[in-house]
């Protein structure tokens, strides 16, 4: 895909995204954001969220101590935005950005966007593909003021529906009081939530994030469309979690292969926004312009994914629930055909025997014909990784080599033995 000349034309035809701003009110448990991005006069987009606390009391706050939170969070929602067009300036009005949170937002956008670059071909550079244009006399965003968040006991768990929040609950719930957070639940989120103890939605804290329609519109006439770090978004989401509720400690489920490059040699990674550079770039973000407000970690960034998958195998209560499957999560399923999909198989079934595999997934990925150019892609056989949040290359074939002890006759099994033939004939 090739949409270079695409690109080009949309950023001539509208050369500025201006941030307009943004409203929001309190109430008893909840806190509701309007968003105000613009393209031109023409095009406008007003995106909503929700924040809703459930049983969990607010803290005391002040619409000063809000504002500044979620002006960043605005940050990184405007880039589903910008992307649909590209324009080459971001006005932002109301604030100022610092030289320093200028490049900081720049290489976030940027390594954010690689693979959205990466899959519609455009070509560009971080120094050119967007700069920073201010009002004048508005205020610079160090002018804001926060008070430092209450050391606690608990401990914020943002639950995904997939193996790896699964185990980060049940690892933390043993040893500290855990407070779930879900963005847009769905059936494989609150399930699991409901089996870590979790049974009612006031038992979560839940945020309903609304993308505004026009943009879908945009993407269904043609103008560009693609992956943003997701990742990134929910660590400034935790930023208000944690105003909200006075708890300090966020724990994250992101893992060890989360740094590894999708494209081998370059700095293409889907998953980014999950990887060490970013939460250290995030850390030291939030130390330096938002004082201490969280302490955001990820609990699980020590282990590899055969780890996480022996920890997540211990939980079978979970094996009905759970589920990782991008294409098929809104109807709470696993597709069984793609490469997401192919990985949980592959990385979980060294742990867990071949009927319970089956029964969690409802068919046998290991042999699955169709499923081989994803294979390829995930040992390595293949030029590039699957634009997925899936384990490293290396992890993939230890989970082979394990496999291969007791499941030869599968078709991918006997795949992979065969190019390991090949490859030590070579």
């Amino acid at each position: 895909m090739n949409h270079q000349n695409l690109f080009e034309s949309l950023r001539n035809r509208h050369p500025q995204f201006t941030y307009e701003g943004y409203s929001f009110e309190l109430s008893e448990n909840q806190i509701n954001i309007t968003y105000n991005f613009r393209i031109g006069e023409a095009i406008r987009f007003t995106p909503q969220m929700s924040l809703q606390l459930g049983r969990y009391p607010m803290a005391a706050l002040d619409r000063e101590h809000l504002d500044g939170i979620i002006f960043h969070i605005g940050m990184i929602e405007l880039i589903s935005y910008w992307k649909c067009a590209c324009p080459p300036t971001v006005l932002i009005k109301g604030r100022r950005l610092t030289d320093a949170q200028q490049r900081w937002w720049k290489k976030l956008y940027w390594k954010g966007l690689g693979e959205f670059f990466h899959i519609n071909g455009i070509r560009s550079d971080e120094s050119r593909f967007l700069s920073f244009q201010f009002e004048e006399g508005s205020p610079s965003t160090e002018d804001f003021t926060y008070r430092r968040v209450e050391e606690s006991e608990a401990v914020v768990v943002p639950i995904g529906g997939g193996k790896d929040s699964v185990v980060t609950l049940e690892q933390l719930r043993q040893k500290r009081r855990v407070v779930p957070f879900i963005i847009n639940p769905r059936g494989a989120t609150l399930a699991c939530a409901r089996i870590a103890g979790f049974p009612h939605e006031e038992d979560i804290i839940i945020l309903r994030r609304q993308i505004s329609p026009e943009l879908l519109e945009l993407n269904k006439s043609g103008y560009l469309n693609g992956h943003t770090p997701f990742s990134a978004m929910l660590a400034f989401y935790t930023l208000l979690v944690s105003a909200a509720t006075g708890i300090r400690d966020v724990a994250l489920s992101n893992e060890s292969s989360a740094n590894e490059p999708t494209i081998p040699g370059t700095d293409i990674n889907h998953q980014y926004s999950k990887s060490s550079e970013f939460e250290e770039d995030f850390q030291q973000y939030v130390k330096e312009n938002i004082a201490d407000l969280n302490h955001y970690y990820s609990h699980l960034r020590p282990y590899c994914e055969l780890e996480i998958a022996r920890f997540f195998s211990q939980y079978p209560a979970y094996f009905p629930v759970f589920k990782s499957c991008n294409a098929g999560s809104k109807n709470d399923i696993w597709c069984c055909n793609c490469p997401k999909c192919l990985f949980a198989y592959i990385i979980l079934s060294p742990f867990i025997d071949d009927p319970t595999m089956i029964r969690i997934f409802g068919e046998d990925l290991l042999d699955k014909p169709s499923l081989a150019p994803y294979f390829d892609e995930l040992t390595g056989f293949a030029e590039e990784k699957p634009f997925e949040c899936v384990g490293t290359i290396d992890e993939v074939n230890q989970a082979m080599s394990l496999i291969a002890e007791n499941r030869k006759d599968k078709y991918l099994v006997k795949r992979w033995m065969d190019f390991q033939k090949a490859t030590i004939s070579k």
